[in-house]
């Protein structure tokens, strides 16, 4: 919702050059959302989901502190400020959600690495995927 009201804040303002963002933002979120939604991250094992969250959630906050900066100083109409301003709460709201997620990775990790192959194969489990 966040990323949808600063595209419509960059639409209405000088800053219009920077709304491609937030709009990739808002669909990639709306697409993760429906894949979670519809059970489609277990159909496809091939892509680790919740690194796909995270290095979404990376490149945003990084993206919207940008441009964030560039539209508050930059430009002087209402809209670009406005703009600015839901850039910078984005950029926390996504620093909060990537902090969140790495931890779920780094306790899915270490629980991973705690079962030998031996054990995962004996138990039923997947193994988990390996990083180099």
């Amino acid at each position: 919702v966040l990323s949808f009201i600063i595209f419509i804040c960059y639409i209405a303002s000088l800053a219009g050059s920077f709304m491609m963002a937030p709009l990739l933002e808002f669909l990639l979120a709306v697409f993760l959302f429906f894949a979670y939604a519809s059970k489609l991250h277990e159909k496809f094992k091939g892509l680790y989901w919740p690194l796909t969250d995270f290095l979404r959630c990376v490149t945003a906050a990084i993206i919207y502190f940008a441009i964030s900066i560039a539209a508050v100083s930059k430009y002087n109409d209402g809209a670009s400020k406005a703009a600015g301003v839901f850039g910078f709460i984005a950029t926390i709201v996504y620093a909060i959600d990537f902090y969140i997620t790495f931890n779920d990775l780094v306790a899915f990790h270490k629980q991973g690495s705690s079962d030998s192959p031996e054990e995962c194969k004996s138990e039923g489990k997947q193994n988990s995927p390996v990083w180099l």
